[in-house]
């Protein structure tokens, strides 16, 4: 005599040796969610935009203060002895004022050759702004750039040619970089900038 098996039975010995279907973790896919979405946002703050000319803007918020920064830059046409990238110069604004104008040669350079006004290490260069020449002490922060001053930020502003001539251990060389073309007004809004002709 068979002996009847109750259907609930059945239905656990079919389903002896299946697996079960995996389900995602919706924890886990929040996670990977906020990911993507943390990563656009540092992509998006990275991509900057063309300012006119060979400059390019990148946009961003302070997160403390929720100032606006931007910062423009500027590659240089050429490359010096031993650098791995071109030099640049770097314009750091916040809440519509400068804050920074870096020149970074991006290779070795010489020692600081002389003191500043505060007794800060400094180098001094050779600038030249279209037809016109003149030699600065800019402050050398750890043999990685130099500080510009704010006067030939706005000289250059306004130029065509500027070069600086900087000493490094081969001796004098000199970055050479194209500004022209650069959305004047743009400067103006996130640095309070002008060009000025060189005196």
């Amino acid at each position: 005599m068979r002996k009847k098996l109750n259907p609930n039975s059945q239905q656990e010995i079919s389903s002896i040796g299946k697996p079960e279907p995996q389900k995602f973790p919706v924890k886990m896919f929040a996670a990977c969610f906020v990911l993507v979405c943390v990563a656009a946002v540092l992509f998006a703050q990275e991509s900057g935009i063309n300012a006119g000319g060979k400059w390019m803007e990148y946009d961003s918020q302070d997160q403390m203060t929720l100032a606006k920064k931007t910062r423009f830059e500027l590659d240089a046409d050429n490359s010096l002895p031993g650098g791995q990238t071109s030099p640049k110069i770097i314009l750091f604004c916040t809440a519509g004022k400068l804050k920074l104008a870096d020149f970074r040669p991006n290779a070795r350079i010489a020692p600081p050759n002389r003191p500043g006004f505060w007794g800060q290490p400094q180098m001094e260069v050779l600038v030249r702004v279209d037809n016109s020449h003149s030699k600065h002490g800019w402050n050398w922060v750890n043999g990685h750039f130099l500080s510009m001053d704010k006067g030939t930020v706005r000289e250059m502003l306004g130029a065509q040619v500027f070069k600086v001539e900087i000493q490094t251990p081969q001796g004098p060389e000199i970055a050479s970089f194209s500004p022209g073309g650069l959305d004047l007004s743009r400067v103006k809004k996130a640095c309070g900038l002008t060009p000025k002709k060189p005196d």
